[in-house]
């Protein structure tokens, strides 16, 4: 017996389809993903019956106060000492701010932090609120 070995081509790896399916999937978690602003503190927003549903859009800068007294600032936490400094960083940029008051926190601390952010030059601050259950 004879045997004679045929030259074969050499195997290609097609990886077209494979980068093809790759895409795909990024485009459709790109879609389906929401971004919301990363929470540095627990707040329970107070119950407005004007009240939105929805957060903070992601241009706004955000000022979480919760009710321990804690502040934190587009997700990082600044101590009461740091807070002016903080707050005269983000009005240059004129974007408005949101403040996220715990329902519980003592009505003084909020008048504080605004007294603050209007020293800092913020002019556009408004209050996140719940709507009633």
């Amino acid at each position: 017996m004879n045997f004679r070995q045929r030259s074969r081509e050499p195997l290609k790896l097609n990886l077209i389809p494979l980068i093809d399916v790759v895409f795909m999937l990024l485009i459709f978690f790109m879609l389906t993903t929401t971004f919301v602003h990363d929470r540095a503190l627990q707040v329970d927003l107070p119950v407005s019956e004007s009240g939105s549903a929805e957060r903070a859009e992601l241009e706004n800068h955000v000022i979480e106060l919760d009710e321990r007294g804690e502040i934190a600032v587009d997700g990082e936490r600044v101590s009461e000492q740091a807070l002016a400094a903080t707050l005269r960083a983000i009005a240059t940029d004129g974007r408005p701010v949101v403040l996220w008051a715990d329902a519980q926190v003592v009505n003084q601390r909020v008048v504080t932090v605004l007294d603050q952010a209007r020293r800092a030059g913020i002019a556009r601050i408004g209050m996140g609120t719940t709507p009633p259950r």
